[in-house]
C-alpha cells in the first residue's frame, strides 16, 4: 500500500452512497423532530387530552425506537439492509397517517409509537459501511452526522411555520410525505451493495453488550439518556411559555428559535477546539453540564421579557450542541477497539429512552405541578449527571482506525496482533482473522502511518487503512 492511498478521494459512487443515505436520514429525523416545537401548543384541542397524555405523545415515539433499533439491524444482516429500511420507513409513514386522521390524543400516541418503530438508523448505518471502502466510512458516517443537526435546525424554524399553515393534522400528512421521500431516496439513488456483512464499528454484537459496560461508558450512556430527556422536557414546556406568558403567537416562534439555534452553533465551535485539539475534554465537558443545569434552573424565574428567555435558552442550546457533538466521540474513544457499533448501539438506546422519559416524565410533572416544574425537572437531571459525570476520568485522546488485512491465519493474525501493539501511538489491537481486518486505537500524534503501513506490508498486502 502506498502512502499517498490514504489521502485519495471518494469515488462518485461512494459520495452518492453517503449523500443519499444522508438524505434519508435527513428526512426521517425532520418527520420525527417537526412537530417538537409546536404540539403541546395544539395537543389541548385533542379529545381526552391530558398534560401527562401530551408529554407521552411527543416521547412515545423513543421508546420502540429504543426497543427496536438492535433488532431492525440484526434483521438487516439476513433480510437485506434496503428491504428493512424501506419496511421502516412503511411505518414510519403509516404511524404519520395514524395521527394526522385522529382527533383524541390516543390515536396521537399510538402513531408516534408506530413511527419510533420504524426504526431504521443503525440499518442505513451498516448499508453506508457496505457502500464505502474503510479510509472512507468516516467521512460517510460524518455527512449522516451533519444531516441530523441540519434536520434538528430545520425543524425548529419549519415546525412553527408549517404548523400554522397546515394544522397539525397537515403537518403529520408532510411527515408520511417525508417517509414515502426516503423510499423514494433508498431506491432512486442509493446504489445496491455488492454485498453486506457483519461491522463491528456500526452494528451491535448483543453477545458482547456486558463488555461495554464500563463504568466511563455507563457514564456517558447516562449522559445521553440525560441530555435528551432534558431536550424534551424543556419542548413540552418552552412553547407554551412563549404563547401564554409572552405572548409570541405560534407562527413567530421561528424568529427565536432561528437565532438562537445559529449563535448556539457558532458559539461552541472554540470550545469544541479546546476540547479537542488542546485536550481539555474533561472541563469543557462538565462546564457544558453546569450550563445545562443552569439555563434550564433560572427558566421558572426569568420570563418576565423574550430576552430574558432567549438567552437562556441560546446558552442551553450552547452546551446541548456542545454535548451532542463530543459524547459519541468520547463513547468511540473509550470503546474497546472492535466493540465501538456495540457501544455505541448501547449509546442510542440510551438516547431514545432518555426522550421518552422527558417528555413522558414532563408531562406528568406540568399536570400536577404546573410549567415551571417541567424546568426544575430538566435542571435536576442535569444536575444528577454533573454528579454523576464529575468522577469521569480524563480520557485518551485516541482516534480509531481500521487495516483491511484480507484472508488471514489465526497464526499471522496473532503476529500483527503482537508486533501492532508495540508499534509507537498504537494503544490497543485487535486483529479478527476471519473477517480480516484490524480494529486499531491510536494516538495520532505519536502515530507515524507510514511505519504502521510497511509494519503491516510485512505480513500480508494488499492493505487499506481507515481513520
Amino acid at each position: 500500500m502506498k502512502i499517498e492511498d490514504l489521502d485519495s478521494p471518494m469515488t462518485p459512487h461512494e459520495k452518492r452512497a453517503s449523500l443519499s443515505l444522508a438524505g434519508i436520514y435527513l428526512v426521517r429525523m425532520l418527520g420525527l423532530f417537526l412537530i417538537l416545537p409546536v404540539f403541546s401548543l395544539y395537543a389541548r384541542e385533542l379529545d381526552d387530552a391530558t398534560p401527562a397524555l401530551i408529554g407521552l405523545a411527543i416521547s412515545a415515539y423513543g421508546l420502540t425506537q429504543a426497543v427496536l433499533q438492535i433488532p431492525f439491524g440484526l434483521l438487516s444482516d439476513r433480510m437485506g439492509r434496503k428491504p428493512m429500511i424501506a419496511f421502516g420507513m412503511i411505518l414510519f409513514a403509516a404511524g404519520s397517517v395514524v395521527a394526522a386522521l385522529s382527533d383524541s390524543i390516543y390515536g396521537i400516541i399510538a402513531g408516534r409509537a408506530m413511527q419510533g418503530a420504524g426504526a431504521v438508523a443503525g440499518v442505513i448505518m451498516a448499508l453506508a459501511a457496505d457502500l464505502t471502502r474503510e479510509e472512507h466510512r468516516t467521512k460517510a458516517m460524518a455527512l449522516i452526522g451533519i444531516s441530523i443537526g441540519f434536520s434538528f435546525a430545520l425543524s425548529m424554524v419549519l415546525g412553527p411555520l408549517l404548523s400554522a399553515w397546515l394544522g397539525m393534522s397537515g403537518l403529520f400528512w408532510l411527515i408520511a410525505a417525508l417517509a414515502i421521500l426516503g423510499i423514494v431516496i433508498l431506491y432512486g439513488l442509493v446504489p445496491a451493495p455488492q454485498q453486506h456483512r457483519f461491522h463491528r464499528d456500526t452494528q451491535a454484537q448483543p453477545s458482547r453488550i456486558r463488555d461495554t459496560l464500563s463504568s466511563e461508558l455507563l457514564r456517558l450512556n447516562f449522559g445521553i439518556f440525560s441530555l435528551h430527556a432534558t431536550l424534551t422536557a424543556l419542548f413540552v414546556a418552552l412553547p407554551l411559555v412563549l404563547r401564554d406568558r409572552l405572548a409570541l403567537e405560534t407562527a413567530e416562534h421561528w424568529k427565536l428559535y432561528l437565532p438562537v439555534f445559529a449563535g448556539a452553533l457558532v458559539t461552541m465551535v472554540p470550545f469544541v477546539i479546546l476540547a479537542e485539539k488542546k485536550r481539555r475534554m474533561r472541563a469543557v465537558f462538565l462546564a457544558a453540564i453546569a450550563l445545562i443545569v443552569i439555563s434550564t434552573g433560572l427558566l421558572p424565574w426569568l420570563q418576565s421579557s423574550l430576552w430574558t428567555v432567549s438567552i437562556l435558552v441560546y446558552i442551553f442550546f450552547t452546551a446541548f450542541n456542545l454535548l451532542e457533538a463530543t459524547l459519541p466521540s468520547l463513547v468511540s474513544k473509550i470503546a474497546p477497539a472492535d466493540l465501538k457499533g456495540t457501544a455505541m448501539s448501547i449509546y442510542s438506546t440510551s438516547q431514545f429512552l432518555g426522550a421518552f422519559a422527558g417528555g413522558a416524565g414532563a408531562g406528568w410533572l406540568q399536570g400536577e405541578f404546573g410549567l415551571n416544574a417541567v424546568f426544575c425537572y430538566a435542571s435536576a437531571l442535569a444536575l444528577l449527571w454533573l454528579l454523576v459525570a464529575r468522577s469521569m476520568q480524563p480520557p485518551r485522546h485516541l482516534s480509531s482506525l481500521m487495516l483491511n488485512l484480507g484472508v488471514l491465519s489465526s497464526g499471522t493474525a496473532g503476529h500483527i496482533r503482537h508486533d501492532l501493539e508495540n508499534l509507537p501511538g498504537v494503544a490497543e489491537a485487535v486483529v479478527v482473522a476471519e473477517e480480516g481486518i484490524a480494529y486499531l486505537k491510536v494516538d495520532k500524534q505519536l502515530l507515524d502511518k507510514a511505519q504502521l503501513i510497511a509494519l503491516v506490508n510485512q505480513h500480508t498486502s494488499p492493505t487499506h487503512l481507515s481513520s
